[in-house]
């Protein structure tokens, strides 16, 4: 049997991984503990920024993507640690039968044995519909295991309020935070291997540049 990972992210697309949880990887990571991450989609939906021809040709180039900043995060080195990938279909995933997204999360918890599961909170920190549905399957799956085989369960939170009324209604202030400074530049690094995701990047960055160094995080309470 595996050893069981010390966190497992599960999130929609390519590039969800890394601007909250890219220095918190880091150092769990550093400290020899195994991760995992598992990503829903291709991103095939995404801008492209002329970079690419065509859904089919994104997807690969978001793969190519992902697979160099978990390369510069360090979990696609580190034993024990997993990254998944999916294909259900990128914006769309509230169009999708419910239940194989909550079975998907569901068979990662029960076979890969996390500590802790991340990801996004009810609001999905910004109301892509994507990241509202991913947390609504990842909770659902969460509620569905007896209770002594629950991980703990940590939602992406920002300090600062939505600017949107109905985001800011579900907002849920951190109630964990890690200084991840010393991986600034690495974290950079890792971000910057998506390069197809330029545009959300400069936005992330001057929206919200003091998570470039302070992770936050909501632990939900049982």
């Amino acid at each position: 049997m595996t050893q069981p990972l010390k966190l497992l992210l599960i999130v929609p697309h390519p590039d969800d991984e890394v601007y909250g949880a890219a220095g918190t990887l880091m150092d769990l990571l550093g400290e020899g503990h195994p991760c995992g991450l598992v990503t829903l989609t291709r991103g095939e939906a995404g801008r492209t920024l002329g970079l690419a021809e065509g859904p089919e040709e994104l997807a690969r180039m978001r793969a190519a993507e992902l697979q160099a900043c978990l390369d510069e995060i360090g979990l696609t080195t580190h034993p024990g640690s997993v990254h998944e990938q999916h294909a259900f279909p990128d914006k769309y995933l509230q169009d999708q039968p419910f239940e194989p997204l909550v079975e998907v999360a569901r068979e990662a918890m029960t076979r890969l044995r996390p500590e802790t599961v991340l990801t996004f909170p009810p609001n999905g920190s910004n109301g892509h519909p994507d990241h509202v549905t991913t947390h609504r399957a990842v909770k659902a799956a969460w509620d569905s295991l007896p209770p002594a085989q629950r991980p703990q369960l940590w939602y992406y939170a920002s300090p600062t309020p939505p600017e949107r009324e109905d985001l800011r209604a579900a907002w849920l202030a951190p109630t964990l935070r890690r200084d991840v400074t010393r991986h600034v530049t690495r974290k950079l690094r890792a971000i910057g291997c998506h390069r197809s995701q330029a545009l959300s990047t400069v936005d992330f960055i001057r929206k919200f540049p003091e998570r470039i160094t302070e992770e936050t995080f909501y632990e939900l309470e049982d």
